[in-house]
């Protein structure tokens, strides 16, 4: 709690300013990291780990970009075997 209350001081703001930021940031972020990691956007996942804006980027992937169909890897899905019955 400390060390947050010296990052606050740092930055000019206050503690609770810095708590709310963190309280709205955090799941944003968490949210945006994971619906592109389930789709499979390596690019999105770099860019929403490294990008920190407030939340703006991770809502923005999550309401709009995360629906378009480009930016995808494309990943080889294995091939299931077929087994044989023997009748």
């Amino acid at each position: 709690m400390e060390s947050l209350k010296i990052i606050a001081q740092q930055l000019g703001i206050s503690f609770w300013l810095l708590i709310v930021i963190l309280f709205w940031t955090i799941p944003w972020k968490l949210l945006a990291l994971w619906k592109s990691a389930r789709k499979g956007s390596v690019i999105w996942f770099i860019i929403l780990a490294l990008v920190n804006m407030f939340g703006i980027l991770s809502i923005l992937y999550i309401f709009v970009f995360s629906k378009m169909k480009c930016c995808k890897l494309k990943t080889k899905k294995p091939e299931k075997k077929k087994s044989k019955k023997k009748k």
